[in-house]
């Protein structure tokens, strides 16, 4: 199997930030770094090329072949941040709290900060991030 490309990397979570072109985009993308970073006390990393996250959760493949991915996450894109969280109990009762969004798969999109609520989006992340998966860590 070839190398994952989302793994944790060493490259600057601010210095990536400040690419993201549409202003309120990299605006909206530093306030939700810190968010997660509060969230979660971990502190953001890179993971791949495009996706800040927090803590790791490992995980196997049918195969066996063992990974990680963070345990929080978004990435900024050109129509929505992306966020990738885990499923936990009373999701959809935040969901059905937080404001203007769209939930496509597992990923939730957001717009525009000023769309949502920004104390439901930090318990939502704070719950996705204590969520225990089958084999997690911070």
């Amino acid at each position: 199997m070839p190398e994952r490309k989302t793994r944790e990397t060493e490259a600057s979570v601010d210095a990536f930030i400040r690419t993201v072109a549409n202003e309120t985009r990299r605006n909206d993308s530093l306030i939700v770094a810190d968010l997660m970073e509060r969230a979660s006390g971990v502190k953001a990393k890179m993971w791949g090329t495009s996706i800040v996250g927090c803590g790791k959760h490992h995980y196997a493949y049918a195969n066996g072949q063992r990974a990680e991915i963070c345990k929080i996450g978004f990435a900024p894109r050109a129509r929505s941040l992306v966020f990738y969280l885990a499923a936990f109990d009373g999701k959809a009762e935040l969901l059905d709290r937080l404001g203007k969004h769209q939930v496509r798969g597992s990923c939730l999109h957001i717009a525009r900060l000023a769309d949502v609520d920004l104390d439901v989006l930090g318990d939502i992340l704070r719950r996705a991030f204590l969520h225990d998966a089958d084999e997690t860590s911070a």
